[in-house]
């Protein structure tokens, strides 16, 4: 086994699924393992160490989403969901359990590859540097200095920590409920009109053209995500 390739475990009881994912994966340099229930997905993040896990949320034994709570009590692995739930509800359900992603099935196999590589480069960006570079925007964490085209920006505390959050989980859809509790703290979950206020203020200060975003995108009815430079996952 080549430890070098990165880890991904597939979860998912559907035997062609976990078939064509280990070959398409294993022809891109993945190490690929497998589980059919959530309980096996559990004891396999312990004894694999995945550094990825694509995760259905329809299992034979629980639900996926208990899947994604009881490994968020003590590992934050990237979980990207793949699932035949396209609801709008289920959606927000998963990202606000802990979900890194959701891709509904029948997927693309390119934007999934896109995913796990806009996964792989957040995981790396957040062990080797506080510095995000994202087109002409720089965020530099250590120093709370955020620059567009090399020229210094002005942001209140709250436009900043909002940024924080969209940063560090770029290419990730972070939704409404989840940026208001980070930025804004318990009990403001339903204060949708705050959060889209701010994103248009932050908008006005590091978009060329704050009304064709091009670094915070509107996930219609679920949230926003950060644009990466890989194209392929906006």
């Amino acid at each position: 086994m080549n430890e070098s390739r990165p880890r991904v475990l597939i979860v998912d009881d559907e035997y062609a699924i976990r078939r064509f994912l280990r070959t398409t994966l294993d022809a891109h340099a993945y190490t690929v393992f497998e589980a059919e229930t959530g309980e096996q997905a559990l004891n396999a993040v312990l004894d694999r160490r995945p550094d990825i896990i694509i995760l259905d949320l329809g299992l034979p034994d629980m639900d996926g989403i208990d899947v994604i709570r009881q490994l968020r009590e003590w590992s934050q692995i990237p979980i990207i969901v793949l699932s035949v739930r396209g609801y709008e509800k289920d959606k927000i359900a998963a990202l606000d359990s802990g979900a890194d992603d959701y891709l509904t099935k029948p997927f693309s196999t390119g934007e999934l590859l896109a995913r796990l590589r806009v996964t792989l480069r957040r995981l790396a960006q957040t062990k080797n540097q506080p510095i995000y570079d994202i087109g002409q925007l720089q965020v530099d964490l250590a120093h709370r200095r955020v620059t567009i085209r090399g020229e210094e920006i002005g942001l209140t505390p709250t436009e900043y920590d909002l940024l924080r959050a969209l940063v560090t989980n770029a290419g990730h859809v972070l939704t409404h409920r989840y940026l208001l509790q980070q930025v804004w703290g318990p009990g403001y979950e339903g204060e949708t009109h705050l959060l889209r206020v701010n994103v248009s203020n932050l908008r006005r200060k590091i978009e060329p053209d704050p009304t064709r975003p091009q670094y915070i995108l509107t996930e219609p009815g679920v949230g926003y995500r950060l644009y990466t430079d890989d194209s392929s996952v906006v």
